[in-house]
């Protein structure tokens, strides 16, 4: 299911060719990031350096030189080392590095000081990411200074690009592989929801329900695409809700945000249910202006749609459901055109998808939302989230929040909902609820 080397390789190209032979791509492996003391964060790869290359080792830097005569594609990485192995595992290593992930040459990360610089000498730009990692960016800048005084001021890169502007929007389309791995990520999230939805009863806590969508993505070799939300009743109305530390009582929703990564692709779902089994009535009725704002904004992805149509069209439905419920005063296009409808609603209705949650990508092209095409893949989430302090509107109301997400890849006749293995019908999920 991973991604072949051929097309690691025809990313490369297709990225070269888009910043010409005068140039220098160059993209640094994520660092090790620190816990505490001495423990680090498990390992993830920088989402660019993996598009590139699939190569999963920090201490790296993936050069690309477009039209130079001993290979384009160079990657310094660290040696195998007996006695690193022996703490660490087994490295790469140069040789596999050219044999296994398809590099034109490989050179020992200890010799990049000696090596790139002279690689570098004679590009007019050089494309990379200034100022997301400085001890990189300091790298970047001896080099440079290095050339200087070597050369007597001879023909060092004027001009550093930002390279997402380049390759990001590649990233925006997901090609049949990516997208197998992603529907493969989808359903290993909605295994982990379903597990998790048959274990939420009263008198857990939120962080067991974390454990059980945990234990399901590591079994399956994913792991969480971020720290899963496990918020039960006024919980849910934060948006980012982190400590997953509460009881589940009866009576409460419980809105669950989690997605499992795989092979660094990643899925994200959210469901809001009843934790006694069965919504209430303010529950249900809050549920169904969400739901049906959902679907109607789903079914706004479509290839020539644009972005934000989604949004405009989920907006509308929510206002108009509080209004009828009497969360909000007076008509739909007041509460739109004065914005009152932000109280309870005051997100965005989806972001793109893939090797980020938030994955890269221009929301607006030219200062007009962008126009949807096959292989992107968005998210669809609209929410309602009643503060449970807003002294508008009546208690019953207070303390919940409801939120529906599901992922959608855009097809070339309309859309793929690569989530729905997860009810949202209420009466589904009841039903669903009652065979705990």
């Amino acid at each position: 299911m991973n991604i072949l080397p051929d097309e690691f390789a025809r990313r490369r190209r297709q990225l070269m060719k888009m910043a010409g032979e005068d140039a220098v791509l160059l993209i640094a492996a994520a660092p090790e990031r620190i816990r505490n003391a001495d423990a680090t964060w498990p390992y993830r790869q920088d989402s660019d350096l993996h598009y590139l290359s699939g190569f999963p080792e920090s201490g790296a830097v993936l050069a690309l030189l477009p039209g130079r005569r001993h290979g384009e594609t160079v990657l310094f990485c660290r040696e195998r080392d007996v006695e690193h192995e022996r703490w660490h595992g087994e490295s790469i290593g140069t040789e596999r590095a050219v044999s296994d992930h398809g590099m034109d040459d490989a050179f020992p990360i200890d010799d990049i000081d000696d090596i790139l610089p002279g690689m570098i000498e004679g590009r007019a730009r050089v494309y990379c990411h200034f100022g997301r990692e400085p001890e990189f960016d300091a790298q970047l800048l001896g080099w440079m200074r290095r050339l200087r005084q070597l050369r007597g001021g001879g023909v060092v890169p004027k001009e550093f690009v930002v390279l997402g502007h380049l390759l990001h929007d590649l990233r925006l389309y997901k090609s049949r592989a990516e997208l197998k791995l992603m529907r493969a990520s989808a359903a290993i999230a909605a295994e982990a929801h379903l597990a998790a939805m048959r274990i939420a009863t009263p008198g857990r806590h939120e962080y067991e329900v974390e454990a059980e969508l945990t234990r399901v993505m590591r079994s399956h070799g994913a792991v969480p695409a971020f720290p899963p939300i496990v918020a039960s009743g006024p919980n849910a109305c934060v948006m980012h809700y982190q400590a997953n530390r509460a009881p589940l009582r009866e009576g409460d929703l419980l809105l669950i945000d989690a997605g499992a990564e795989l092979e660094c692709y990643a899925s994200d779902i959210s469901r809001s249910f009843p934790v006694s089994g069965r919504y209430s009535r303010e529950q249900r009725a809050l549920y169904e202006v969400v739901l049906a704002a959902q679907q109607a904004a789903i079914d706004e992805v479509r290839p020539g749609q644009s972005f934000s149509a989604a949004h405009e069209v989920a907006v509308r439905m929510i206002a108009e459901g509080l209004c009828s419920l009497g969360l909000l005063k007076g008509d739909a296009d007041t509460a739109i055109a004065e914005g009152s409808y932000k109280l309870f609603f005051p997100a965005k209705t989806g972001h793109w998808l893939g090797l980020d949650v938030h994955d890269v990508g221009d929301y607006r092209v030219d200062g007009e939302p962008r126009l949807l095409e096959p292989g992107m893949v968005v998210t669809v989430e609209p929410g309602i989230y009643v503060p449970v302090n807003e002294r508008s509107v009546a208690e019953r109301w207070r303390g919940i929040g409801i939120r529906i997400e599901d992922d959608v890849a855009v097809t070339r006749d309309g859309h793929e909902v690569l989530t729905a293995a997860v009810p949202s019908d209420p009466e589904v999920i009841e039903a669903l609820l009652a065979q705990r």
